[in-house]
């Protein structure tokens, strides 16, 4: 492996698609470890230990899902799932699993070198200036910046990195209308080159573990062509 570039560990078994994505990536300037199946796909991550792994839902010998779900057991390392199917439950069950991203086949390779910068920058990123510790309340809902933790009813909410930062970004502003720009710039990044359909993802998550309805929302309400809404206090305190 060359001094100074980055590691990608591509987890995929058809060889039409990782002989050109492999080529393309080396002349973006990554190095890259190939692994057909998952059992290959968690003894490389040992031996190497990738700056990112591109992982496909479907091998040859088990679930994307499980290798997602074993790596981010012992490993904060970026994953990008690869997925054939388009359908939200297979993204949700992705970014619930730790996933950072995903990206549906066909793709093409400037894409995916792209969503790989966009993915390592934010990891890459300084921390950012300390936010408020004060625990955020909304009816049942608890939230507790200091601790990273939500509670609804009492029960611990697990949520995933961004579906925290998304929660904690509404409910800090209860009762106003949040832009999807905004969100997708303060929850990723100003230069994120993936779709907004991550954060439509991420709400249809977020929006299940709260136990709301997006037809009739308790919590979360969208605003059709500009973002996200979370119940104002009087909202909540009418609806109890």
């Amino acid at each position: 492996m060359a001094a100074g570039r980055r590691t990608v560990l591509m987890v995929e078994d058809e060889v039409s698609i990782t002989e050109p994505l492999r080529e393309a990536l080396e002349r973006e300037g990554f190095d890259t470890e190939l692994a057909p199946t998952a059992s290959e796909a968690l003894e490389a991550a040992e031996r190497v230990s990738p700056d990112l792994v591109l992982l496909d839902v479907m091998l040859p010998d088990g679930s994307g899902f499980e290798v997602c779900r074993a790596l981010r057991e012992r490993s904060r390392v970026p994953i990008i799932m690869l997925t054939a199917r388009g359908e939200e439950t297979d993204r949700i069950v992705g970014l619930e699993l730790g996933a950072d991203d995903y990206i549906v086949k066909p793709f093409s390779a400037r894409e995916v070198a792209a969503r790989i910068r966009a993915v390592l920058r934010r990891v890459d990123e300084p921390p950012k200036a300390a936010e408020p510790t004060s625990p955020l309340e909304a009816g049942e809902l608890s939230l507790d910046p200091a601790r990273r933790s939500a509670t609804l009813a009492g029960e611990e909410l697990d949520l995933t990195r961004r579906e925290f930062e998304l929660l904690q970004l509404l409910l800090s502003e209860a009762g106003t209308v949040i832009t999807r720009e905004r969100l997708i710039d303060e929850v990723w990044d100003t230069n994120w080159f993936g779709s907004t359909k991550t954060l439509d993802v991420h709400v249809s998550s977020l929006r299940r573990k709260l136990g709301d309805d997006s037809a009739d929302p308790r919590f979360i309400h969208t605003v059709r062509g500009v973002g996200f809404r979370f119940a104002a206090p009087d909202e909540l305190a009418a609806g109890s």
